[in-house]
């Protein structure tokens, strides 16, 4: 769900080649999340090999990724780790969520409505254990880093990102505002296109500064978590009934940093049998892993092909046209470098 700040947040367009040579941290739930979802066949059933086993997500991360370097961009993939104990109220509404789709689904393709079937299939995806663990096999085998998360995986890009071992996160939830990351890179998609229910629109890549965003609202990171907690979060969904961004703003700025009062005006304790700080300091003390390591190598080769061509029956000939366009990119760069000394 993230928090619905959208309208409040100021961007700017970015393109490929502004962000051409910067190393990128990626949500990598969030990204596999949107493959899962957007990734199907005609009748909404995910892409699967001959033995039953999903590949929507591979087949989303290697296309992806494997463009994000021919561009020049050098992903770094942060996945989650256990989700704080708060989060377990919309993590049971996301399941309750996909439980009656995938009933929906059913009923469609019991009626052969394949309009319906996509419909309601988008919102029955699961990540599992195993597909986490072949993505971070596909990473590093394309010679990335992956960092693993203790908790919360906007948090641990926001903390890259902030350290200056990143350029920007790459993610669609504004949470990661919440966690205070420097620069939030959004919409960034190859195609120029995003799903939405049946059809598609047309995006543009945005940068997200948290200064310009701080600035344009008048208000410092400590009252923006505050706003998004009456917005509603993760920890608290759906927020305070009645109150959306814009009035969640007026009052945030009404009362400043007494947020004891904030909460006591609009009632928090009618609404939640948990203390708004329990939210408040997760956002601002959320655990982060330190022992991470950021390093970019080369292309091995013989694993993906294991992993995509022999496990999962991917197209010998696309895999292998993908790579070679890497390595060679790879090597033309290693020679530029060569060619500066001489």
């Amino acid at each position: 769900m993230g928090t619905n700040i959208r309208d409040l947040v100021v961007k700017k367009e970015v393109d490929f080649e502004e962000l051409k040579g910067k190393k990128l941290a990626v949500d990598s739930f969030n990204i596999l999340y949107q493959f899962l979802s957007t990734i199907r066949q005609r009748d909404g059933s995910l892409l699967m090999d001959s033995e039953g086993n999903v590949t929507s997500h591979l087949t989303g991360l290697f296309s992806r990724t494997t463009n994000f370097m021919k561009k020049g961009l050098k992903p770094a993939f942060v996945f989650d780790g256990k989700p704080p104990e708060l989060k377990e109220k919309e993590r049971q509404r996301r399941r309750d969520v996909k439980l009656e789709a995938k009933k929906s689904y059913e009923k469609a393709k019991k009626e052969e409505n394949i309009e319906s079937m996509k419909k309601y299939a988008s919102r029955t995806s699961k990540l599992t254990g195993e597909m986490i663990e072949e993505s971070k096999e596909l990473v590093r085998a394309l010679g990335l880093p992956v960092v693993q998360a203790p908790s919360e995986g906007e948090a641990q890009v926001a903390h890259i990102v902030n350290k200056g071992e990143a350029f920007a996160g790459i993610s669609e939830d504004y949470d990661s505002l919440l966690y205070g990351v420097n620069r939030l890179v959004k919409n960034l998609t190859l195609t120029g296109r995003r799903k939405f229910g049946a059809t598609y629109v047309t995006i543009k890549p945005n940068m997200i500064h948290i200064s310009d965003v701080l600035n344009n609202l008048g208000i410092d990171q400590d009252q923006l978590i505050v706003l998004g907690i009456l917005v509603g979060t993760d920890y608290n969904p759906p927020g305070i009934k009645g109150i959306g961004p814009k009035t969640a703003l007026k009052i945030v700025k009404e009362y400043g940093t007494d947020f004891d009062r904030i909460f006591e005006e609009v009632k928090w304790k009618e609404h939640y049998d948990i203390d708004w700080e329990e939210i408040y300091y997760l956002f601002k003390k959320m655990p982060i892993e330190t022992d991470y390591e950021m390093s970019w190598n080369s292309i091995n080769k013989e694993k993906i092909h294991e992993l995509l061509v022999e496990k999962h029956e991917f197209s010998k000939e696309r895999v292998e046209k993908n790579i070679m366009e890497l390595m060679k990119k790879e090597e033309d760069k290693k020679q530029k470098g060569l060619g500066d000394f001489v």
